[in-house]
C-alpha cells in the first residue's frame, strides 16, 4: 500500500531515515562515493527539506520511500529509495507508477549517480531520457533525466 508521509512527525521522519540510510549506503558503495548528502541528513533536515513524502508499506512496515517537489506541471523527485531487504521486489517500479499516475505533470525530472548503473537502467528503462551529467569531483558525477507526459 502507499501512502502519504508526513515528514513534520518525528516518528515518520525518522522511519524515512531507516529506510534512506541502507539504501543510499549501497548506492554509495556502487558509486564509490559517500559524499552523498541523503547520507548526512537527520530527522531535522528531513522535516525541513520541503519535499512531499509517500512511503510503500509491507505487513505495516515502510519498504520503499518516494519524494518529490511539484512547481506548476513538473515534478521534481528527489529520492526514490528501497530499503536492501526489500530489493527486486518492484517496489521502486510501484512508487514510480504511483507519481505518475496520480500527478498532473508536463515533466518529470530525477537525477542519481552516473555509476549508479541499476539506477540508470531503471529511469532508461521507464522512458526517461538523459539530459545532462554533472561532474561534482574526481569521485562523484550526476546525471540528470527528463520524462515529459505521455512518453
Amino acid at each position: 500500500m502507499i501512502k502519504q508521509i508526513d515528514i513534520t512527525q518525528s516518528k515518520d521522519a525518522e522511519e524515512v531515515l531507516n529506510v534512506q540510510i541502507p539504501s543510499y549506503k549501497v548506492e554509495a558503495e556502487i558509486i564509490g562515493s559517500y559524499e552523498i548528502p541523503p547520507l548526512k541528513d537527520t530527522v531535522n533536515t528531513l522535516q525541513h527539506c520541503g519535499e512531499t513524502f509517500f512511503g510503500y508499506y509491507e505487513n505495516g512496515e515502510l519498504c520503499g520511500v518516494i519524494s518529490i517537489k511539484v512547481d506548476r506541471d513538473q515534478v521534481d523527485i528527489h529520492r526514490l529509495i528501497v530499503h536492501p531487504n526489500h530489493f527486486r521486489k518492484g517496489i521502486a517500479q510501484l512508487l514510480l507508477n504511483f507519481i505518475e499516475t496520480d500527478f498532473q505533470f508536463e515533466t518529470i525530472k530525477v537525477a542519481t549517480g552516473s555509476k549508479n548503473i541499476p539506477a540508470v537502467r531503471f529511469y532508461l528503462k521507464n522512458g526517461f531520457q538523459k539530459v545532462k551529467e554533472v561532474i561534482v569531483n574526481e569521485q562523484l558525477s550526476l546525471t540528470f533525466f527528463e520524462k515529459k507526459r505521455g512518453s
